[in-house]
């Protein structure tokens, strides 16, 4: 069993930085994509950014492209998301998500299998 555990989140001024913190706990394969989520009100969660902890892939959305960084520290078992020059449509839950094997260039809900529950940004 494979839980994740988010924290990080908050409330912050338009043009400002957060970062996100990914627990991971249980059994994960050394081949695994890490994923980072956000869904807005009355909006489809959408992938943000991943990456692969078997190697240095990454990817991420355009919309989020040169703001965001997603890094992780595998002896810690913890993916980040640094977030700089945030906006108010920034604003939204952020959930991480885990699956086996490697990361694609898309980063698709339906393809990961592990969810945390969830952590709240608010860009005002």
């Amino acid at each position: 069993h494979v839980q994740l555990v988010e924290s990080g989140g908050g409330s912050v001024q338009a043009g400002g930085s957060l970062r996100l913190s990914c627990s991971v706990y249980g059994d994960t394969s050394n081949s695994a994509c890490m994923a980072w989520f956000r869904e807005a009100p009355g909006k489809e969660r959408e992938g943000v950014a991943n990456i692969y902890t078997g190697g240095r892939f990454s990817y991420y959305a355009d919309s989020v492209k040169s703001r965001f960084t997603i890094s992780q520290d595998n002896a810690k078992k913890t993916v980040y998301l640094q977030m700089n020059n945030l906006k108010p449509e920034d604003t939204a839950v952020y959930y991480c998500a885990v699956h086996v094997g490697h990361c694609y260039r898309t980063v698709v809900k339906e393809d990961f299998h592990f969810w945390g529950q969830g952590t709240q940004v608010t860009v005002s």
